[in-house]
């Protein structure tokens, strides 16, 4: 298993009316954890594009518990359980004030970005998860 843990600080812009944040922002803060555990592993997307490849997101799924507010301070963990095939899942866990808010998780095809057909994941990849279970 590889995680990681990232913070975000909740901005006025991502809440509704009631003053917590709106559901769509949920899986900005799973993209943001996302993309701090593609640079912990040491294969960030700029690095992923270079070799042609994306990672589209296919599934997502959210579950709400609570709800965090204006300023408040979401600390986003973010895992890799198993192998990635075609796919890749990620497990997401956010909390504030230690207390968890949402948890959920996204699948995501590997593509070839010159044709949008599926592709497998590039043995870089596979060696840096490999590299830190």
């Amino acid at each position: 298993m590889i995680s990681s843990e990232t913070q975000i600080r909740v901005l006025y812009a991502h809440t509704d009316t009631m003053g917590v944040v709106s559901n769509v922002r949920y899986l900005e803060y799973f993209e943001a954890g996302r993309n701090e555990l593609l640079r912990k592993i040491g294969f960030p997307y700029p690095e992923m594009e270079k070799e042609n490849i994306a990672l589209p997101v296919i599934e997502a799924n959210i579950k709400y518990i609570s709800t965090a507010k204006y300023d408040d301070i979401i600390t986003i963990k973010s895992e890799i359980k198993d192998k990635p095939t075609v796919k890749i899942k990620i497990f997401y866990e956010l909390s504030v004030d230690k207390k968890i808010i949402t948890t959920g998780y996204t699948i995501h095809s590997f593509i070839n970005l010159s044709t949008f057909k599926p592709s497998r994941p590039p043995q870089r990849l596979l060696n840096l998860i490999k590299d830190k279970t």
